[in-house]
């Protein structure tokens, strides 16, 4: 008997303890809760954007290439090396070349002499014309004689002629291969970094059917971003924007520029547009190198030191209040109720007030699958948040 009370004393108090520890659990989860449903209004800055991968790429290169065939005999940079606007780059063996211009220059004054001797037979033949002209008055010579004397000097003109056009076409071919001479030595049309370098002395090179590519200089002193936005977010973008881009490696530094240009025809990739959106930075430091990827943010809108709130915080939309400010929703402000405010900009977590708050009010948060059901683009959203 005395063992069954020993007994149900001691189940009496276990089921008290758990008894008084739920509730303890029930008003501690209770004070949680409501803790939880009220937030302070604190000031921040917040950005809507749009995001898009990129790469880097020098802002102005240039491809240096060859204009003529031939045995690379000389190469004066190497990968890495600054060169200045006009500097050799390279030599090509001009033996072959140097040959053509003598051959030309040593045919020109031949026929230069053939010229002089020939306008010395029109000189000739002008003045026997005029003789038998005089003598065929006096009637001392045939009209025969006289008319074979007029072709004479119509052959020696048309031999003048004939010599002038050839010396033309010679002194043509002859600038055509001092021309060909000159492209044997390779200068560098802008000043810049050698970035790649695609023939190495003694390779012969063919510039018969492409122009081969001796050296590719690029100023990296600023870079280009080329980003790809997908054709649901481009329209969304304008040239002058802001924006910023990290790279892979690069901790927390940002990038910032401002939209160049938007490239008006697309690529497809597995079925999805992207359009080309260029970026130019400064690099100074020579941090940014040629192939880097990118994360790029595109400022779409943004709030500075704007009164913030969360978005579960907003109730009904009001079309009817919205303003050029913004949009309008039904916030409850505790101890004033239910009030309409300004949503200027927002993302998933965060709302930017523009007016009808301010810093120190308490808001009750309410149902976010409610608020983001009635706000999904009734604000503006982006795809990240800086605060």
């Amino acid at each position: 008997m005395k063992l069954f009370l020993k007994v149900a004393l001691a189940c009496i108090l276990i089921a008290a303890g758990i008894w008084l520890f739920a509730d303890m659990y029930r008003a501690g989860n209770a004070q949680e809760n409501t803790a939880a449903a009220e937030v302070m209004v604190t000031r921040g800055t917040i950005q809507s954007v749009v995001t898009a991968q990129g790469t880097l790429e020098p802002k102005e290169y240039v491809d240096v290439g060859a204009q003529i065939s031939g045995l690379v005999e000389k190469m004066h940079f190497d990968i890495g090396d600054t060169v200045s606007e006009n500097d050799l780059i390279a030599e090509i063996d001009p033996d072959v070349y140097d040959a053509r211009v003598k051959e030309d220059q040593a045919r020109l004054k031949a026929l230069q002499a053939q010229q002089l001797e020939q306008q010395a037979l029109v000189k000739q033949a002008r003045q026997k014309l005029e003789r038998y002209r005089k003598l065929l008055s006096a009637r001392a010579v045939s009209e025969e004689t006289y008319q074979d004397a007029e072709t004479t000097l119509e052959v020696a003109r048309a031999g003048l002629l004939s010599l002038a056009a050839q010396i033309e076409e010679q002194q043509s071919t002859l600038e055509g291969d001092e021309t060909n001479l000159s492209y044997t030595k390779i200068y560098a049309p802008m000043a810049g970094t050698v970035v790649d370098k695609a023939v190495e002395e003694g390779q012969t090179i063919n510039a018969n059917q492409t122009t081969p590519t001796i050296v590719q200089i690029a100023d990296l002193d600023t870079m280009t971003v080329k980003a790809q936005v997908a054709e649901a977010d481009v329209m969304k973008l304008q040239p002058g924007m802001d924006s910023y881009f990290t790279t892979l490696g690069s901790g927390t530094r940002e990038w910032h520029g401002t939209v160049r240009q938007i490239l008006p025809t697309p690529e497809t990739e597995n079925d999805v547009v992207l359009y080309s959106v260029l970026i130019d930075v400064p690099n100074r430091d020579r941090v940014l190198m040629t192939g880097m990827t990118t994360q790029v943010f595109f400022i779409v809108a943004q709030a500075v030191d704007a009164p913030l709130v969360p978005v579960s915080a907003l109730r009904r939309r009001v079309p009817d209040a919205d303003t050029d400010d913004g949009l309008a929703y039904e916030i409850e402000i505790k101890g004033k109720g239910l009030q309409t405010i300004i949503v200027s900009v927002s993302d998933r977590q965060q709302a930017a007030v523009a007016s009808g708050l301010d810093v120190g009010d308490t808001v009750l948060l309410g149902s976010a699958s409610s608020a983001a059901a009635q706000g999904q683009g009734g604000f503006r959203r982006g795809g990240m948040a800086r605060i």
